[in-house]
């Protein structure tokens, strides 16, 4: 039972297991307590109400799995950049909205790529990188209007409003979008060289290199990627407000960010598992339902819960690498002693 427990533990999938434990646990937990709450439509409403942060999460864990200490800050202010720009083109221009929507796609493909490029050939720390196209996003979505600016196209009000039924319940249309990008971003991970590349590049940048990997190319790509599911994100997150707002997203970035730690993704690189991403967004999400349904706690209880979460998440990896790292040990002196034996 110990060496079971043991291998557990050092399993690279351990934090995941924990993060899918305590979200079936909170979701049971509120499920007794209050009536209705265990249902479909409860549940998807969790992936409704979410969609645009699993999107953007997806793109950090690119990031953060990226490693050097890879970290994306600006993608808050992206997704408050392409709500904006997609208010603003359909208010005073004759664009059609799937053109808009391909420019505001744009927008998050050229901040990742600047991103990108600062951090690998100037050699800057992406927190710095990051932070100043934050500061740039916030700036140019002031310059379009300080004011909040409705998105009225009839076309774009009624894909906002678009579902599908499964059952009784509903789905949303930018809920089966982020689902199907949580997909994608697995199988590509998973199952392709790039992905390989990525978690190679973040356990060790130095044999990366040796490996013959393009490094810095593959650290464009994560950012360029980031930025695209920023810019998602903004979209997916516009279909719910139908407005551009200077305030939008605002602190979006460290809700990603602990979404993606909770979900089994090491701020040092190399491990990530995107399933995760989304049971550690959906765990902020059943908190928030939880409270909602008790009426009369703050929502900022959220925030205080996941930043404890967060911390020990953060301490248990730490827990886990050094337990992985013992267990290294004590394999490496057992075969030295085999080989001592022969």
């Amino acid at each position: 039972m110990a060496k079971f427990f043991s291998n557990l533990v050092a399993s690279p999938r351990f934090s995941f297991y924990v993060t899918t434990l305590l979200f079936i646990i909170l979701f049971g937990i509120g499920a007794v307590w209050f009536e209705g709450f265990f249902s479909l439509q409860v549940f998807l409403n969790l992936l409704i109400d979410n969609a645009h942060l699993i999107i953007i999460t997806v793109g950090i864990t690119f990031a953060i799995i990226s490693g050097g200490g890879g970290i994306d800050l600006s993608v808050g202010a992206v997704l408050s950049l392409t709500c904006m720009t997609l208010a603003f083109l359909m208010r005073d221009t004759d664009i059609h909205p799937v053109w808009c929507m391909a420019i505001g796609l744009c927008i998050g493909v050229v901040i990742g790529l600047i991103n990108g490029f600062f951090i690998t050939y100037f050699k800057l720390q992406p927190f710095i990188v990051t932070l100043g196209t934050m500061f740039l996003c916030r700036g140019l979505t002031a310059m379009i209007s300080r004011e909040s600016v409705a998105i009225n196209n009839e076309w774009y009000g009624e894909l906002s409003f678009m579902s599908v039924e499964i059952g009784d319940s509903f789905i949303s249309i930018g809920a089966i979008l982020a689902l199907v990008v949580v997909v994608i971003a697995t199988l590509v991970l998973r199952y392709t060289a790039f992905g390989r590349s990525v978690y190679a590049v973040g356990g060790n940048e130095q044999s990366a290199r040796l490996m013959g990997l393009k490094v810095d190319l593959i650290r464009i790509k994560v950012y360029i990627i980031s930025g695209f599911c920023a810019s998602l994100g903004g979209i997916v997150f516009s279909w719910i407000m139908l407005s551009g707002n200077t305030f939008h997203g605002m602190g979006m970035e460290m809700d990603a960010i602990a979404s993606s730690v909770i979900g089994g993704t090491q701020l040092m690189g190399g491990v990530g598992f995107i399933p995760g991403t989304i049971i550690g967004v959906m765990i902020q999400g059943t908190i928030l339902t939880i409270i909602n349904f008790q009426g009369s706690l703050s929502a900022w209880w959220t925030k205080i819960v996941v930043g404890i979460l967060l911390c020990l998440f953060i301490v248990m990896q730490a827990l886990v690498n050094e337990h992985k790292n013992r267990l290294m040990s004590l394999s490496a002196e057992s075969l030295n002693k085999k080989n001592a034996k022969k």
